[in-house]
């Protein structure tokens, strides 16, 4: 695991609420996460999330994975928390404008202590947000104590593999993230057992080598214009994310950094 601990909720905040978090979603799109529709379609197939289910989104964002897994699981209910008033107002009004507000409900609450009722949910989802996290032990804790017996916690993240980031390299990319800390597929696989959580399936998406290009070109070759309006057309600020870009790149090209799904079941 690797820390910054100089980084805290507050930095989040301030990405997810100012340009920072909109240049994120024009190249990533609605679904903030690597690998958008095909990942979070993956990640419920994995976890067997079924019509009729009722689930909770740690670090919901703007709740674009309750959206899909309501329009396209027919999930009976949401509940999103996040600790950003700014992407949860959003939120809400996107999820009003598609008429789902009757099944998808937003909490402004810190996802290691959500305040919700215990043991009431199907499933706990994630899609690369619980990088932003600081204490990913209690954030661990909190989503088996939403779980069912028998309930699912289903996420992926950004993830150092076994390889390790050096610490110039991990000083440099979770300071250009945000990330408070950063842990591999094994440090999630201890945290879930020491919270009574049989893990099903922990592994590397693939996902991450096929779309860092993607969006390189995106605002490199396509969307050049729309990225330097919402900075502002600092063109040394639009430089120096694309060279952190293309450092993220490299990480993940070296086999350091991956999209990592795991999907754990509570036990009864």
């Amino acid at each position: 695991m690797k820390t910054a601990a100089h980084i805290h909720l507050a930095d989040v905040q301030t990405v997810y609420s100012g340009p920072e978090g909109r240049l994120w979603e024009l190249l990533m799109g609605e679904q903030i996460h690597v690998g958008g529709y095909q990942s979070s379609m993956d990640l419920a197939q994995r976890a067997g999330i079924a019509a009729g289910g009722r689930g909770v989104d740690l670090c919901c964002c703007t709740g674009a994975g309750m959206r899909f897994l309501v329009r396209c699981l027919h999930v009976a209910q949401m509940t999103g928390v996040d600790a950003t008033p700014a992407v949860l107002e959003l939120g809400r009004q996107r999820t009003a404008a598609e008429g789902l507000a009757g099944k998808i409900f937003f909490e402004e609450a810190n996802a290691c202590a959500t305040g919700l009722p215990g043991g009431r949910f199907d499933f706990v989802w994630g899609e690369d947000a619980w990088c932003y996290v600081e204490d990913k032990s209690k954030l661990i804790a909190e989503a088996a104590r939403l779980a069912k017996p028998g309930g699912k916690i289903a996420f992926t993240d950004w993830m150092e593999t076994p390889l390790g980031l050096s610490t110039e390299e991990a000083v440099r990319l979770l300071g250009f993230m945000k990330f408070p800390s950063l842990l591999t597929l094994g440090d999630y696989q201890s945290h879930l057992a020491a919270n009574r959580c049989s893990v099903i399936v922990a592994q590397d998406t693939g996902r991450f080598a096929s779309c860092m290009p993607l969006y390189l070109d995106m605002i490199e070759k396509q969307l050049t214009y729309d990225a330097l309006k919402i900075i502002g057309f600092d063109t040394v600020l639009a430089a120096t994310l694309v060279d952190e870009m293309k450092f993220i790149q490299s990480l993940v090209q070296t086999g350091k950094l991956i999209q990592g799904l795991v999907v754990a079941e509570k036990l009864r």
